[in-house]
């Protein structure tokens, strides 16, 4: 049998199995039970949560023969075809790579038949940001006059790319970003499933890394059962990211804290020799310098345990928001260098020894009062001198 990817092997069959996004689930269920299912639905949101699986689910449920309080009941013979992808009456398309004027000319052309099996013709068409002009306008007249066995389920990432003739045609629905909640809980499910066993720590930094999106999770946590240890912990999901050792992190920003040249030009070496990429270290130290800015404001930042915790609050503690923040601002500056540079670690090792020893101005800051003094000596030196009587 070919190996199925974790994000397929548990993609939700059912609303009640989709993870967040009750305020979809609930009017998407309400509809189909009521018979006011929309001719065209758009589904908006950032990759992961669930847009394409929804619009799956909504496609079985409105062709089920037997619905059950508006979820598919998987069952049924249009279900299973459906699922296995050999019904032509639900078609998906994807934009990215069908986004011509000739692929939806082919749509208009389909939408005047009557499906072959099912109910209801539907077009699941992901990413649709991406159709071109002319396949907008094509698509226009099918959304302005649609047959009434023809439904649309749009997908996109980026909405604001979608003419607003286009737009005002569909039933917006915006997927949220999935807490983390809810990530660890259904990684805690999927674990159970393939007999997985990872602590809390593993399954919360998980779903840090995902950044709200579910599909993310599940590929970070294939990852880390793919060498066939099924004991997973944080350790081992930083090092298959590609995660810096924190000792690194923290020893810089505080050489940097404490202005001391000599353990910053150590780490930085350390971290040179050990081959790390510079760009992806640079941006660690600065989620790194955020953290402590947060602490530093009362909040709690995640993916820490106890012992990194209490290093993070002493850094914060011998520092003000405003170091933090001009460290934060020159970090992101020498990101950019660091990225357009041929001698990467030279424009890195130079860039923290400078950072060592600047002053405890933020940059703005230190640019107004630099204008002022500029300001203030042209008018010295304009000032006419007084004759003495």
């Amino acid at each position: 049998m070919a190996y199925t990817a974790l994000y397929r092997a548990f993609r939700p069959k059912t609303f009640e199995e989709v993870v967040g996004q009750d305020h979809i689930k609930t009017t998407l269920k309400n509809q189909i039970k009521a018979g006011r299912v929309g001719h065209a639905y758009l589904f908006n949101g950032t990759r992961g949560t669930g847009k394409t699986s929804v619009a799956k689910i909504l496609a079985r449920a409105v062709n089920c023969e037997n619905p059950k309080d508006g979820e598919p009941c998987n069952e049924c013979e249009i279900c299973k075809a459906i699922l296995d992808g050999s019904l032509t009456d639900v078609v998906e398309m994807d934009a990215a790579s069908n986004n011509s004027v000739e692929d939806i000319r082919e749509i208009r052309n389909e939408v005047n038949f009557l499906p072959t099996r099912a109910k209801y013709r539907i077009y699941i068409i992901d990413e649709v940001h991406m159709l071109s002009t002319g396949a907008f306008n094509a698509l226009l007249k099918t959304l302005e006059e649609p047959p009434e066995h023809v439904k649309f389920i749009l997908a996109t990432t980026e909405p604001q790319k979608i003419p607003t003739t286009i737009l005002s045609r569909c039933q917006r629905f915006d997927f949220k970003k999935i807490s983390n909640e809810n990530i660890v809980k259904r990684l805690e499910f999927v674990c159970e499933k393939n007999n997985v066993k990872a602590d809390e720590e593993a399954l919360n930094l998980i779903a840090v890394l995902s950044e709200g999106a579910m599909r993310d999770a599940l590929s970070i946590l294939e990852r880390c059962i793919q060498d066939g240890d099924s004991n997973i912990n944080a350790d081992k999901i930083k090092d298959l990211v590609g995660i810096p050792k924190l000792i690194y992190v923290h020893n810089i920003i505080q050489a940097i804290i404490e202005n001391n040249v000599e353990n910053a030009i150590e780490e930085v070496e350390n971290v040179i020799n050990e081959g790390k990429d510079l760009t992806n270290f640079l941006w660690e130290i600065i989620k790194y310098t955020k953290d402590i800015l947060v602490t530093k404001i009362g909040k709690k930042p995640e993916i820490y345990n106890n012992e990194e915790l209490e290093k993070i609050k002493q850094l914060a503690e011998k520092t003000s928001k405003d170091r933090l923040l001009s460290i934060i601002f020159e970090l992101s500056e020498m990101e950019n260098k660091v990225k357009q540079s041929t001698q990467k670690s030279i424009i890195f090792q130079i860039g923290i020894m400078k950072m060592c020893i600047n002053t405890e101005r933020t940059p703005h800051i230190a640019k107004d009062q630099n204008r002022i003094e500029q300001s203030t000596i042209g008018v010295r030196n304009t000032t006419p001198s007084k004759k003495r009587k």
